[in-house]
């Protein structure tokens, strides 16, 4: 167990973490760099494993450990194909935490349950956040549509105390947490952690194009936009020519099919090839509060500080 810090929480001691933070589970940037950065750090490192066929997650989960002896998660998207076999392997490599998206993960609760494995689904509603507690979900994402990439409709502000209100497992907010401000806010709102995105998506450890985290860094307060409201899947990503042209045909009322063709490999195009024109470069509302690219453990002192200090200051 890692020494308390003066903002322990129950999640410290579900994860055996220092820290109430949690990295968020980017497809293309949360790999093995990142989630043992964030570890070290004292959070949650998490491995994305997105659509990754499962010998590549594996070999992302033993490369992590090589990294750190720190616990790490994984998370998996439902909706992917490969979702089935890579449920097998965190069970194979003794992953100790999953957090899962775009679906519902219960038909794989049992097994992990039984392999000891600590179990954390994304949620955006108060009655998917109840339906994952009785499916027996160790604690719950609740994210806000501030956050980048695939989101829901209610804000964090709104999200969090009504999920708080109806569930007893500890709840981590994410969404629009990007400095120790946040953090205090959403301990305010009853939520036991945070989960942070686009803050690490620019950390030393993150291995996403320098153009992306140069984009990132220079954005403004209003830069960030929601494109897919049309097919029931809506994205947030920084403004460019992709999310111009998505939007223009959405207006003109084109298939989904038509839509996805635009967006194919667009997310990988930004992150690993430095097109932040036509690739999707995903990023929260909060991508104009940050300012620097900084190491892991450099964001995770400075949000703990923050916060430790805005709560002293008496915002409570």
């Amino acid at each position: 167990m890692e020494k308390e810090s003066a903002l322990h929480t129950n999640i410290c001691d579900l994860l055996h973490i220092k820290y109430p933070i949690i990295q968020g589970g980017m497809a293309w940037v949360a790999e093995h760099n990142l989630a043992a950065g964030v570890s070290e750090a004292g959070g949650l490192g998490i491995i994305a494993a997105g659509n990754a066929p499962a010998d590549v997650v594996r070999n992302e989960i033993r490369k992590a450990k090589e990294k750190t002896d720190k616990p790490f998660g994984v998370n998996i998207m439902l909706l992917s194909p490969n979702a089935s076999e890579v449920a097998q392997v965190v069970i194979e490599e003794k992953v100790p935490v999953v957090t899962t998206g775009a679906g519902n993960p219960e038909k794989y609760l049992k097994d992990w349950k039984a392999a000891g494995i600590i179990v954390i689904p994304v949620v955006a509603s108060v009655a998917l956040a109840k339906r994952m507690e009785r499916s027996g979900a160790d604690a719950l994402v609740a994210e806000g549509c501030e956050a980048g990439g695939h989101i829901g409709e209610l804000t964090t502000m709104a999200l969090i105390p009504q999920i708080v209100d109806a569930v007893s497992i500890p709840v981590i907010a994410a969404g629009g947490v990007g400095d120790g401000r946040g953090l205090a806010a959403i301990l305010m709102l009853g939520a036991k952690g945070a989960q942070v995105g686009t803050r690490f998506v620019v950390s030393h450890e993150s291995i996403v194009h320098d153009n992306y985290k140069k984009r990132i860094i220079s954005s403004k307060d209003i830069d960030s936009i929601v494109t897919g409201r049309s097919t029931g899947h809506p994205v947030r990503a920084l403004r460019n020519n992709m999310t111009r042209n998505y939007l223009k045909l959405e207006q003109e009322g084109k298939s989904f099919e038509e839509l996805e063709l635009l967006t194919l490999g667009s997310l990988r195009k930004a992150v690993m090839e430095g097109d932040i024109t036509e690739g999707s470069v995903m990023a929260g509302q909060i991508a104009g509060l940050v300012s620097k690219e900084q190491s892991c453990k450099e964001i995770m002192e400075e949000m703990i500080s923050e916060a430790v200090s805005a709560i002293k200051k008496g915002w409570l």
